[in-house]
């Protein structure tokens, strides 16, 4: 879960810069339009106005308009903005266009989830590889996948330029699964375990926890 960042005011509409790098809290925001967005599209809508946008990501219409004006003028009075339109100039402005690879770990139950769900590819992810380490589960085919022995990791790592690794694994497998992610290249990791991982301090990891979001859900609910 990411915490939106305290922000400047900026020339383009109260957007927060680093050079060309978008500050924590707008970068957070985009996203959560875009998962909206990608959902409307899924739906068939065409356009969608920024209230629309306000009733599922609960952020001030007023920052809503602020943040895209910020990058253009994407909108029209009245129409809202186009939704294909602006998922393509979001994912530009996240530097998420065109297909990022990803390689996942662990077939299990959780494994075949993620696997077979559009959650990722939604977004221009795509699974290109899955692992595991149990002879009974290697070779055999999950979705479009064909699971893989964990010794290939470095030679798929390399061939398939991926970018990310997915971690859905027991948490003890999960730190000797990041370190050899870590050897082979890849910078980002997102762990569906429990375990706390060590990395270096220019790899990124995102730990997903179910227990910890609704725990977050919560603590506003009875505060």
């Amino acid at each position: 879960m990411i915490e939106p960042a305290t922000e400047e005011q900026g020339p383009a509409g109260g957007l927060a810069m680093d050079g060309e790098r978008l500050s924590l809290g707008v970068a957070a925001r985009l996203s959560r339009y875009l998962q909206v967005l990608t959902q409307a599209r899924k739906m068939g809508r065409e356009t969608i106005s920024s209230q629309e946008l306000s009733e599922y990501t609960h952020i001030n219409p007023t920052q809503i308009r602020r943040d895209l004006s910020g990058f253009g003028k994407f909108g029209k009075r009245g129409v809202g903005y186009n939704v294909d339109s602006l998922v393509a100039e979001i994912r530009k402005i996240l530097r998420t266009s065109g297909q990022h690879n990803i390689a996942l770990f662990g077939a299990g139950h959780l494994g075949q989830a993620i696997a077979s769900s559009d959650i990722f590819a939604d977004h221009g992810f795509q699974i290109v590889a899955m692992f595991d380490v149990a002879p009974t589960v290697v070779g055999k085919e999950c979705g479009k996948l064909t699971v893989r022995d964990f010794g290939e990791l470095e030679s798929i790592v390399a061939e398939k330029g991926i970018v990310v690794g997915v971690l859905a694994v027991p948490a003890d497998a999960a730190q000797t699964v990041a370190d050899r992610l870590v050897k082979a290249g890849v910078k980002i990791i997102f762990n569906y375990s429990e375990q706390l991982l060590q990395v270096p301090p220019d790899v990124t990891v995102h730990t997903s926890s179910p227990a910890v979001d609704l725990l977050y859900a919560l603590y506003f609910y009875l505060a």
